[in-house]
């Protein structure tokens, strides 16, 4: 059966009037949108294949067509979305794995079973805890320490919400043991790039090295509040000071450590600063500052981290202040399989002429995924270039070659483990 995008772009529209607002998107995980989503699909899938979903103990859902081998094949992405999110965030994933599931109940038995799967709470917009669900099917998630203490915005805990939708924090720790039963050989995922790479080349479609290593870390720097006016510039012990030459020096940390392929690239970015006491006649006394260190290559993530470090030490003696770090997050770099990743290529030129290879920045539940089978991912080219706002898209042409580039993909996995 030739692979075609029509359904799936049908679908997303149909998600997106079902789920949007003039803000954009609101599925977040664990809402009445998101709940309101998640019926949406299991009715379609109850319809047009005849098949009941089922959710393990983290809320993930699943989707299972029998194949003539108990091995299987796992599809996955997420339903979920940031507020005012963009349309294609994830549940682009989701649905081409229900065209997936299409295209092989029409063609016969497949060679092996076939999972699709909607993992639950992949952004972690609500509570800050992303991945969760795919976290505590990895095994990974130590969910009464991680999530117990989590609470939204408007003072909800994370457990009552998880109550909500008839999830538990202990319940949580079964999905290991749910997704080991799967019996899983691989598994792979089509996502929108959310970044600027493959519309800078004019390439609608890519091959996804792998995710980068996270190394996420809070600074404090603390000299003394003074007066502005009254404190001498060379007696000062100004803090911002220490943490803007610390924030330049990572920048010229990346610079230096970031190759000239894909696979070589690095990133490092301060996003948060708080200066105390935070008025225009005070010399900032206290400056908190944080560094989010990424690269596909664990030795040059760490060697990035231990410059960081030092260069902070230089920012805080010379400007006659201490330094204080707090971790916040470590990920393990996850290259992804090569042979999977040969099977992408080969479909995405197919589709597209040729096939750019580039690493994800951001976190995937296919990060997880890596660390416990063969995983690979394609990528779809976002305009312009962004994601987690309304405005972000993906231009028809190039959402038509990237599901069919990934229907592909997968019809070759099939036939390599089958």
């Amino acid at each position: 059966m030739k692979p075609d995008s029509k359904r799936v772009i049908a679908d997303l529209k149909e998600l997106k009037a079902l789920t949007e607002d003039e803000r954009g998107a609101q599925r977040v995980a664990w809402g009445p949108v998101w709940r309101k989503t998640r019926q949406w699909f299991q009715e379609k899938v109850k319809r047009e294949l005849g098949l009941d979903t089922q959710r393990d103990g983290a809320g993930n859902l699943w989707v299972t067509l029998p194949g003539a081998s108990k091995d299987s094949l796992v599809i996955g992405s997420h339903l979920d979305s940031v507020p005012c999110g963009g349309w294609l965030d994830g549940c682009l994933g989701v649905l081409a794995g229900l065209e997936v599931l299409r295209r092989a109940k029409a063609a016969g038995t497949p060679a092996l079973t076939l999972h699709l799967v909607d993992w639950a709470d992949e952004e972690g917009a609500r509570f800050g805890r992303s991945l969760a669900g795919s976290a505590a099917s990895a095994g990974t998630l130590d969910a009464q320490r991680e999530l117990g203490h989590l609470v939204d915005r408007n003072g909800v805990k994370l457990p009552d919400a998880l109550k909500e939708n008839g999830i538990t924090l202990e319940g949580m720790g079964t999905a290991r043991a749910y997704f080991e039963a799967l019996h899983a050989k691989a598994y792979l995922e089509l996502h929108i790039e959310q970044g600027p790479v493959l519309e800078s080349m004019k390439k609608p479609v890519g091959v996804v090295l792998g995710t980068m290593g996270v190394e996420r870390h809070n600074l404090k720097f603390l000299g003394q509040a003074a007066h502005s006016g009254a404190a001498p510039i060379h007696l000062r012990k100004d803090a911002f000071l220490a943490a803007a030459e610390f924030a330049l020096a990572c920048r010229e940390i990346s610079v230096k450590h970031s190759g000239r392929t894909p696979r070589t690239r690095v990133v490092a970015t301060c996003g948060v600063v708080k200066v105390e006491p935070n008025f225009v006649t005070a010399v900032p006394g206290s400056t908190e500052i944080s560094i989010d260190l990424r690269a596909l290559d664990g030795k040059v993530l760490q060697k990035m981290l231990a410059l960081a470090k030092k260069a902070s030490l230089k920012a805080a003696k010379k400007h006659l202040v201490s330094v204080e770090w707090s971790p916040l997050l470590h990920i393990t770099p996850r290259p992804f399989d090569e042979t999977l990743m040969k099977f992408a290529r080969a479909s995405v030129k197919e589709v597209a002429g040729s096939a750019p290879e580039l690493p994800s920045g951001p976190l995937h539940d296919a990060a997880e995924m890596a660390a416990l089978v063969p995983t690979a991912m394609v990528f779809a080219q976002s305009s312009p270039g962004i994601s987690h706002t309304r405005v972000e898209d993906t231009p028809l042409p190039a959402l038509d070659k990237s599901i069919r580039a990934f229907l592909l993909t997968v019809d070759r996995t099939l036939a390599h483990l089958g």
